[in-house]
């Protein structure tokens, strides 16, 4: 691991120690910058603000790229349900501890709710992108794209209350309610 990714780790680590401790409203910036052991101003390089120690999805570009990828006569819900499948399978999965503690606070924390609304907006923005880009008109790709990151959503905060231990599981919980048997 290089320097920058082991100040970003730390920066997580510290992160959440702190909201666990203190809560997400009560921590500040410069306490998790202190704890991680670097400046305020380091953290904001890694992380513009503080909810996107919580929020920050780097998968946006990658489910892009899928739903372009899929066949075009798949319809856009389908293209759409099953590139997201596929980008999640073709990434390594994530450290499921620290997404469960991730999504524990967000899923606890009132004032969060725009950050993750912020979030989702961007990936339901590469969903919509991509499925304008197989032909969806923008209206449909809107639809599809806010359907599958709510039912993503829904899914993820659930299961970091629940005792799967399977992220997987979330993830293939809401591509099956959102249609994909395969």
């Amino acid at each position: 691991m290089g320097r920058k990714e082991h100040t970003r780790a730390a920066l997580l680590v510290a992160a959440l120690e702190l909201f666990g401790e203190e809560g997400y409203d009560a921590t500040t910036t410069a306490a998790i910058a202190r704890r991680a052991g670097v400046s305020e101003m380091t953290l904001f390089r890694h992380f513009a603000t503080k909810d996107a120690l919580l929020v920050d999805d780097p998968y946006d570009p990658l489910i892009g790229e899928a739903i372009t990828a899929r066949p075009a006569d798949e319809r856009p819900l389908t293209a759409a349900v099953r590139g997201v499948r596929d980008a999640w399978r073709a990434i390594p999965e994530p450290a499921t501890d620290e997404v469960r503690e991730r999504l524990q606070v967000v899923a606890a924390t009132p004032s969060l709710a725009g950050a993750l609304a912020r979030s989702s907006r961007e990936t339901e923005e590469a969903i919509a992108h991509a499925l304008c880009r197989r032909g969806a008109s923008t209206a449909e790709a809107r639809v599809v794209a806010a359907a599958v990151v709510a039912g993503l959503n829904a899914a993820l905060l659930d299961w970091s209350r629940s005792a799967d231990p399977d992220l997987g599981t979330a993830v293939m919980t809401a591509l099956t309610a959102l249609g994909d048997l395969s």
